[in-house]
């Protein structure tokens, strides 16, 4: 599976999800079959260019910001595969369990801030 697909899926999720919008939703305002939207989101179909401008139109913004993790994960230098990790982790849950995520990191931090 292309690293790239997975980028551009995770971020088409994180958006819909943003605008609280239903796969189905997505799917009928960008003139798709709603198993296609989450084909692209699990990154098992590649997508073209004017489907992924359909989809920019649907979630209302430029066909660059469905890239913009891919820029997030350039600007890290190889000595930050851990924190790709995370992030690409991160982005396979849900926000409530991120937060939980955030507030267990920041008391383990706390933590050892403290000693």
């Amino acid at each position: 599976m292309s690293e790239l697909l997975e980028l551009v899926g995770a971020r088409i999720r994180d958006l819909r999800k943003s605008r609280d919008l239903s796969q189905e939703a997505l799917a009928e305002n960008a003139g798709f079959n709603p198993s296609y939207i989450g084909f692209i989101e699990r990154a098992e179909r590649n997508i073209s260019l004017k489907n992924l401008e359909k989809i920019a139109a649907a979630l209302d913004v430029g066909v660059y910001e469905l890239f913009t993790y891919v820029k997030e994960r350039e600007d890290l230098s190889q000595d930050d595969s851990n924190i790709t990790k995370i992030i690409s982790l991160l982005r396979t849950h849900e926000p409530k369990h991120i937060l939980m995520a955030l507030n267990i990191i920041t008391e383990i931090f706390d933590t050892y801030d403290k000693n």
